[in-house]
């Protein structure tokens, strides 16, 4: 658990290139700052609300995964597709047939989060947030993996909303220095990010192979002990 808030303290850099501009554009109040931080605590709580959603869909099917016994083929995949990811240009993936789905759906609530952006009340700080965290993102891909890992619904939301508690520091800074943040180093962060995301993807299939090379690629994938009275 205390994996998953540090790495949202570590992805807090991502964040700031891919999410710090629905941040900076949130319609917080410059008069108070009383109201202005109430306003950013909201945001952050439907962003969390969404991560722990997830977090507990995703720890649930990481059981089904464990008694299946696919963890390391899981691994495995994830770890290519992450790869592919990067490596294949967005305008090739925007005409896979089967995406085309998700991204309609990406896109309505990409239109949903517009219209919340003209409304001042604290529900449409917590629906923007909420939608927020269903916008594709990398590093949440990444956690959610770590959710899968947990193998239980209730250790998946936990771990994922702590995720979220990590990158609330920085993503609150943002609003608070938006124009500290140049537009060269928001693309200097960008830049970074796929170099990152394939280093972690390799990690990935190095993990799930089964090497036997201790910490790095143990011989069975055995991420947590399962007692007999846990599978009660």
């Amino acid at each position: 658990m205390l994996s998953a808030f540090l790495f949202g303290l570590l992805s807090s850099l991502h964040c700031v290139g891919m999410c710090g501009p629905i941040a900076m554009m949130l319609p917080v109040s410059r008069t108070s700052e009383v109201k202005r931080a109430s306003q950013i605590i909201i945001y952050h709580l439907g962003r969390i609300f969404t991560y722990g959603f997830l977090g507990g869909l995703f720890g649930w099917l990481g059981r089904g995964l464990f008694i299946a016994g696919l963890q390391q083929k899981l691994s495995v995949i994830l770890g290519i597709l992450m790869i592919v990811y990067v490596l294949i240009p967005k305008n090739k993936f925007n005409r896979i047939s089967f995406l085309q789905p998700l991204y309609r759906l990406v896109n309505k609530a990409k239109k949903l989060m517009g219209l919340q952006f003209k409304k001042n009340n604290s529900s449409s700080f917590f629906i923007i947030g909420l939608l927020n965290g269903f916008l594709p993102c990398a590093m949440v891909y990444v956690a959610l993996f770590g959710a899968t890992a947990t193998q239980m619904p209730l250790q998946g939301m936990w771990y994922m909303m702590l995720f979220g508690l990590g990158t609330v520091p920085m993503m609150s800074a943002v609003v608070y220095v938006t124009n500290a943040i140049s537009v060269r180093m928001r693309e200097k962060i960008l830049k970074a990010v796929p170099v990152f995301v394939i280093i972690l993807g390799t990690l990935f299939v190095i993990r799930g192979m089964g090497l036997d090379i201790p910490f790095l690629s143990p011989g069975t994938l055995k991420l947590f002990v399962t007692t007999g009275a846990d599978c009660y």
